[in-house]
């Protein structure tokens, strides 16, 4: 009769080599696969664009006098305003 922990053991490498081979696999496929197109820009509300424009002609007027140390602190203070953190965030990740 076999040993059962030597089974077991086999077993386990068997189990183990499969799941390595399935890993390789998917990662190959995820590799070859195309990458997703560029995501369609979503349309900015009027007060949302004119906040982004306000933001960049603080960030023009800082690096002209020099003090572009890359901190800039926004506030909003209007109550009922739209929110525009998504717009923002989205305008300015190409910058990093």
């Amino acid at each position: 009769m076999p040993n059962p922990l030597r089974m077991s053991r086999r077993a386990w490498v068997v189990a183990w080599v499969l799941l390595c081979a399935v890993g390789i696999a998917a990662t190959v496929a995820l590799n070859a696969s195309p990458a997703p197109g560029p995501q369609p820009e979503k349309p900015v509300s009027a007060e949302c664009a004119e906040y982004i424009a306000d933001i960049e002609t603080q960030l023009a007027k800082a690096k002209q006098e020099g003090d572009d140390d890359g901190v800039l602190a926004l506030t909003r203070t209007r109550v009922g305003a739209d929110d525009c953190s998504d717009e923002i965030r989205d305008h300015f990740s190409g910058d990093r």
